[in-house]
Parts: C-alpha cells; structure tokens; sequence
C-alpha cells in the first residue's frame, strides 16, 4: 500500500475551505518531511491525517446513529458532552485526548483488542514529537513500515463503518426523492451538495455506495423514486 492511500480513505470534498487547506497541509507536510528525510516529522504528518480519518468516521457515527452516540457519551464531563453534541465539524473533536476518542469506534464493532492495536499509533506519534533527546524513525523502511500499518487499521475501520455508511445512503434517499421537497431540484446536485459533500463522504464510502442493492428498499412507498435518484448517483460517480 502506498502512503497516498490514505487520500481515498478522507472526504471528497469539505465544508469550509479551511478544511481542505489543513488536509492538503498535512498531506504535503509528510510528502515534503519524506522526500527530505525527515522522517520523525513525515510520521508525525502521517498520523494527523489518520486522526483526521478516525474524527470524520466518528462524526458519521453521530449523524447517522446519533442515539447510540449520546449514549457513549456518559461518562464524559458536561462541557464535553456538549461540545460533542454541538460539534459543526469533525475537527472539533481534537479536545479529547486521542486514545481516548479511538474508543468510539467500539459503536461500530471494534474489540477492545482493535482499539488497543489502533492506539499504537498515538503512543508512536508521542514517541516521536517529544523533546526527549532521540530520533524516531530514522529511516524510510521503519516509517513505511508504520504508514503501512496505519493504512490496514485504516481499512479495517473502513470496512466496520459500512452499516453506517449504508444507513446514511437510505436515509438520503428517503429524504430526497421529493424534488419538491429537497434542497436542490436536480438529482446531481442534491447528490453532490447534501449526499457526497454534507456527510464528508471519502472516494471508499462512495465505492461502497455502489454496491447497495437498492431492491432492499422496493417495500417503500416511494420506491420508484428512489431507485432512480440512486440510479442518477450511480451513473454519476460510476468511474469517480
């Protein structure tokens, strides 16, 4: 696996131009760290991006299954819960210690022997950005060995996240058949402004959107409808 991996794994699009700018910042922080042989600084770029990952699948947990996320909230102070709850962006959720926020992905399967393996790179990343008079990855092999780590947690997560991932592609799509009753009258633009763009859906959620079998949905009223907007969104990002 290559190290751009990562890149197919993080939103297609974002909502403020701040985001995207923080993301490319990352990405060509490793590549230029790297290149340069700096790698304590590579890795340090690297695991920002996938904290980044781990924050947007965490969001997409809220948005779609929000109940269950209220409800791991419990024992979090006040201030934190609200803000949790409050959160317009993903990159809120940097007020909590990192080990500590890897845990919500137990709502979506994950053992607490995978939360540990996906905390590895938290105490990796310690290791390497403390003053503590040593250098971490000193070395392309032991930095690409740990980027290619990072890429199979990032993929086991990715495949974990695909009921949440199918649940917000039908509930799109019985909130949007309606062209009257939608945001925007055409099929590819509600798809691209309210689907792709406002659940900060990655070029791998997208792949597994195609696969839906959308005659699960035949028993809806609106059937007809819906087969066609998804239909239209198939079409559209077919060869994305």
């Amino acid at each position: 696996m290559a190290a751009s991996d990562i890149l197919s794994y993080l939103p297609n699009s974002y909502k403020t131009r701040d985001e995207q700018d923080y993301i490319n910042f990352l990405w060509e922080s490793y590549e230029s760290n790297y290149n340069n042989g700096k790698y304590p600084f590579a890795f340090i770029a690297f695991h920002m991006l996938y904290m980044s990952f781990v924050y947007f699948e965490v969001w997409q947990i809220k948005e779609n299954r929000t109940s269950d996320f209220q409800k791991s909230l419990i024992a979090f102070s006040k201030d934190n819960e609200k803000m949790m709850l409050d959160a317009t962006t993903p990159f809120a959720f940097v007020e909590i210690g990192e080990s500590n926020f890897i845990r919500f992905l137990k709502l979506i399967g994950c053992d607490n022997g995978k939360i540990g393996s996906y905390c590895t790179s938290v105490k990796s990343r310690n290791d390497a950005a403390h003053s503590n008079g040593r250098i971490f990855f000193n070395a392309s092999g032991t930095v690409d060995t740990k980027t290619t780590e990072i890429l199979r947690y990032v993929d086991e997560i990715q495949i974990l996240s695909y009921p949440v991932i199918d649940e917000c592609l039908i509930q799109f799509l019985k909130d949007s058949w309606n062209p009257d009753d939608r945001e925007y009258i055409g099929e590819e633009d509600q798809i691209r402004e309210i689907l792709i763009h406002g659940n900060y859906l990655s070029q791998k959620d997208i792949e597994h959107m195609l696969t839906f079998d959308i005659s699960q949905l035949s028993g809806e009223t609106n059937y007809t409808e819906m087969e066609t907007l998804f239909n239209t969104f198939s079409t559209a990002y077919a060869t994305t």
